[in-house]
């Protein structure tokens, strides 16, 4: 067999060929590798809310409160008391001294003259008075005593506090999420072949402080049961109850009680 002979400015360019192929090939596979890494999912953040979004509107409510009451005009203003009229008082004008009697000397003297104390030019102090009080300004008030604020609109109640808070749509479905968040943490569904169609519905009551008053019930679906699901519809009911169980006591509104005194709450693995 002949072989082939290769001069040098062939093997030179065969292998100049060779290294470029290779390094052609070499940023094909670091492009497609780059192009699959550089792919990342966004990054999402979540943030899990653990208290109960519900407040009553009043810190005390009532079933009902009083109706502000406007002020009522008087066509007469009310009457202003007089004034006090100052008290005179005066002052005790001092009695003049007494003069001692002249002592006798054994020369001869005349009697020394007496002091003329009934002066016509002098007159008695004038009685002070205290300052008189400034005198208040006439007229009278023509608002009456109805004049009370009230918050609602009953005629029949002196209440004025705030009415009691209403129980709408917003807070309904704030206690519905507040019940299936703290059942949902310690409910798990059985395993097995069409276990997921399972349905049960349990009901259960409460006490004001949240604790149970007596033991849940619970009643699978019969249309829920299948030939194939049917060993598993007692664990699915057993589980349910058992779930009520570990939430109590429940942290619910207390001024929404008459709302979930009792309940009756469906079970199934979308929980």
């Amino acid at each position: 067999m002949a072989e082939i002979a290769f001069r040098n400015d062939e093997k030179v360019g065969l292998a100049a060929a060779v290294v470029l192929h290779g390094v052609l090939v070499a940023v094909l596979l670091m492009q497609t590798v780059r192009s699959e890494v550089s792919v990342f999912p966004e990054r999402m953040t979540v943030s899990l809310a653990t208290d109960v979004g519900l407040q009553a509107t009043a810190p005390e409510p009532v079933a009902e409160s009083r109706a502000a009451i406007a002020p009522t005009l008087s066509d007469e203003p009310a009457p202003v008391p007089e004034p006090a009229r100052p008290e005179r008082v005066e002052r005790a004008v001092p009695a003049p001294p007494k003069p001692k009697p002249a002592t006798r000397s054994t020369a001869t003297s005349q009697p020394a003259p007496t002091r003329d104390r009934s002066r016509p030019d002098r007159t008695p102090p004038k009685a002070v008075t205290a300052p008189a009080k400034p005198a208040a300004k006439s007229g009278g008030s023509l608002i009456g005593d109805d004049f009370l604020a009230g918050s609602g609109s009953s005629t029949t109640t002196t209440e004025t506090r705030a009415p009691a808070a209403t129980f709408g749509s917003k807070e309904a479905a704030d206690l519905r999420s507040a019940i299936s968040r703290q059942i949902k943490k310690n409910w798990s569904a059985p395993n097995g072949v069409e276990a997921e169609q399972l349905v049960s519905i349990v009901r259960w009551q409460l006490n004001p402080d949240g604790t149970l008053k007596g033991r849940p019930t619970c009643n699978t679906n019969p249309g829920s049961i299948t030939e194939a699901n049917r060993p598993q519809a007692g664990p699915h009911c057993e589980r349910a109850i058992r779930a009520v169980q570990l939430a109590a006591p429940f942290k619910l509104p207390e001024q929404f009680y008459s709302r979930w005194d009792d309940l009756e709450w469906q079970f199934d693995r979308r929980l």
